[in-house]
């Protein structure tokens, strides 16, 4: 459990994760002092920012949008997230069929976008005089994405006890969680999950086909909370 003196910037993408870890931090005591939201061209962007913003309404957390316009110039050849080309949409089988997912993560891997994200939000923290961030990873999307886990998490946190002055700490409510787990944890705690976008696209409801919305879905049918959440046309 988080300790109640901690104070803490979010990074909250509106998405799942981050959603429900800021709910259980909040939960345990810790002083969100701010969410932020990065817009770095991804095609969700919008969608993202309207549904952070819904979600810090709803626990009354001041937040904070982050354009990062020069983050998609880092790399050469882009990311599916950022470019047009048609994101992969598994089925159900393929989201426990490993190659299949570390095919599917390498597609739509930005380089180095949990760093860069995390690295700003610890400057953040720290001139808000704050010793934290909350940030959603999860032990489902470990196995595929290494910036999602522990062990990346503990390296960070050791990276930023030399890089910020108050040595700022990441804290992730969900990092042992799977997202069966997550979403439990979401209703155990009362939180909206008809608001989170958990889309790789940034349509008028998120599409329910790509990897992201698959595992939620997943998630919902695992805990009988289908209806809490609407992808598209389709409901479960």
């Amino acid at each position: 459990m988080a300790q109640a003196s901690k104070r803490a910037v979010v990074l909250l993408s509106g998405g799942l994760d981050s959603s429900v870890a800021m709910a259980l931090a909040l939960r345990d005591g810790v002083k969100i002092c701010r969410a932020i939201t990065y817009d770095y061209g991804q095609r969700a962007a919008t969608r993202e920012i309207q549904t952070a913003e819904r979600i810090c309404y709803h626990y009354k957390v001041l937040h904070s949008v982050v354009p990062l316009p020069w983050f998609r110039e880092l790399w050469s050849g882009g990311a599916l997230l950022t470019e047009s080309a048609a994101i992969p949409h598994p089925s159900f089988s393929d989201l426990t069929d490993k190659a299949q997912s570390l095919e599917s993560a390498r597609k739509v891997w930005v380089p180095n976008r949990n760093g860069v994200f995390l690295e700003i939000a610890a400057g953040m923290a720290e001139s808000r005089g704050a010793d934290s961030v909350v940030v959603g990873f999860n032990r489902e999307e470990a196995e595929t994405f290494p910036d999602n886990s522990v062990e990346y998490l503990q390296a960070l946190t050791r990276a930023l006890s030399y890089s910020t002055a108050n040595g700022v700490t990441l804290l992730s409510p969900t990092a042992l969680m799977d997202k069966n787990e997550i979403v439990r944890a979401a209703l155990d705690t009362g939180f909206p999950l008809s608001l989170v976008w958990s889309c790789y696209e940034g349509f008028e409801s998120m599409c329910g086909e790509c990897e992201s919305c698959m595992r939620l879905r997943r998630a919902l049918m695992q805990n009988g909370a289908t209806e809490k959440v609407r992808f598209a046309n389709l409901l479960t």
